[in-house]
This record gives C-alpha cells, structure tokens and sequence, in this order.
C-alpha cells in the first residue's frame, strides 16, 4: 500500500512538472478568449465555469461566439460537440493505454481532462498511463487556462477600449497560426479555408438565408464543408491502409 501510494505521488509529481510549460502556454491563449467573452457580456465566475468544463481554445471560442450572437443552448451545445469531436478519438485512442484493471471512474477523470497537449504527453509515456500522472498535468494546466480566462474578463472591464480592441486581435492571430502550417503543407487544406471564408459570408450577407440563426448556420456549414472534405479528399494514410 506504501509503495503504491508512493507511486501515485511520483506519478502526479511528474505530471505537474510535465503540465507546467502547458498551463503557462493555456494562460496566454485563455487571456485573449477572456477579453472576447467580456466583449459578449460573460463574468468571472461564468468564464472560469465554461474555462474549466470547456478547456479547448477553439471549443470555448464557439461558445463565446455564439453567445454574442444570441444563439439558443441547443445550438451551443452541438456546436460544442462538433468542434470538440477531436477530443472523443483522443479519449479512445488513450484508453488502448490505460491497465484494464484501471476502475471506470479513473477512465472517466482521464477522458474529460483530454486536450491536444494533454494528449500528446500522456500518449509517449512509456508503459501503461498512470491516472495520476494525467491528474498532475491537468491540476496545472487548467489552473493556468481558468486563470487566463478570468484575467481576460477583468482587464477587458478595466483596460481602455482601444486597448482592448488591440489585444483582441491575438485570438484571431492565434487561430491564423493554428492553420496555416496545415495549409502550407497540405494545399487542399489551404482551398478548404478559402472555401470556409467565402461561404460564411455568403450565408451572413444572403437573404435567402436570413430567416436561419448565426449559430445554425455556423454548425450547418461546419458539418456540410468536413463531411464533403471528407469524402471528395479522403486523407492519404485511409487510402494505404485500404
């Protein structure tokens, strides 16, 4: 029982020294979303809720998005799903590494804290995934993600607007460096958000579509425009592997 206690700590000492570089990375990216969620009329309280439940900048982007445009619950939470689905193979792929004698309640822990970088650290472990080692990367990573968040919505209170407007500028820069290296490598990719751009302002600007909601719209061409990229562009390694 000494050992395996001993054990656990390791574990979730490791995982804190592994998940520090991550949370400084979260609190940068969350301040600029916390300064976008004052801009839709979100608190404190309310950013570090949806900052904690929804730890995924793109996710929690959406929601703010949607927000500001009035968009019902069930709108947000589909839009959520969808652009959160990622998560869901990640979550698979990692229980191929947890010890089947792992109890469900570690499974779940384990699978609601999944995110990109959370994923990776954890996937190169050798051997089994201990849950501890997960618990440990989180516990940090998520304070600094909530910690941005609410720093975000305060100096967006308290800064000028100018000043406000200008650094809301990072979340789009921030978004713009998550696709382009996949757009300069893949130059289908690069089509596909040139596709994105123009067909969002074509249901924003049309009439036709006037009568739909922004958050209908933005889920419609988000399900239309992967699922056509996916069977018109199916990725290579599908291809060998048939």
């Amino acid at each position: 029982m000494l050992d395996n206690l001993e054990t656990k700590k390791k574990a979730i000492v490791q995982g804190f020294k592994d998940g520090f570089p991550i949370g400084l990375g979260y609190f940068a990216v969350s301040f600029s979303l916390g300064i976008f969620a004052k801009g839709v009329g979100c608190n404190v309280i309310q950013g570090i809720i949806n900052s904690f439940l929804n730890h995924a900048s793109a996710g929690e982007y959406a929601v703010y998005s949607m927000i500001g445009v009035g968009a019902s619950y069930l709108e947000m939470a589909i839009m959520t799903l969808i652009v959160n689905a990622r998560y869901l193979l990640m979550s698979t792929a990692l229980s191929q590494r947890i010890h089947p004698d792992t109890p469900f309640i570690h499974r779940l822990g384990i699978g609601f804290h999944v995110t990109d970088e959370l994923f990776a650290i954890s996937i190169n472990r050798p051997g089994y995934v201990n849950p501890f080692y997960c618990y440990g990367a989180f516990i940090v990573a998520v304070i600094g993600w909530c910690a941005g968040t609410a720093t975000g919505i305060v100096a967006g209170g308290i800064l000028p607007g100018r000043l406000v407007s200008a650094l809301s500028v990072a979340l789009y820069g921030m978004f713009l460096a998550c696709i382009m290296p996949e757009a300069r490598r893949h130059r289908i990719v690069a089509v596909l958000i040139v596709i994105s751009f123009v067909l969002s302002y074509i249901a924003n600007e049309a009439a036709v579509f006037a009568s739909i909601s922004s958050g209908t719209k933005t889920i419609i061409l988000t399900v239309l425009i992967a699922a056509v990229a996916a069977i018109v562009f199916p990725h290579p390694e599908v291809e060998d592997d048939d």
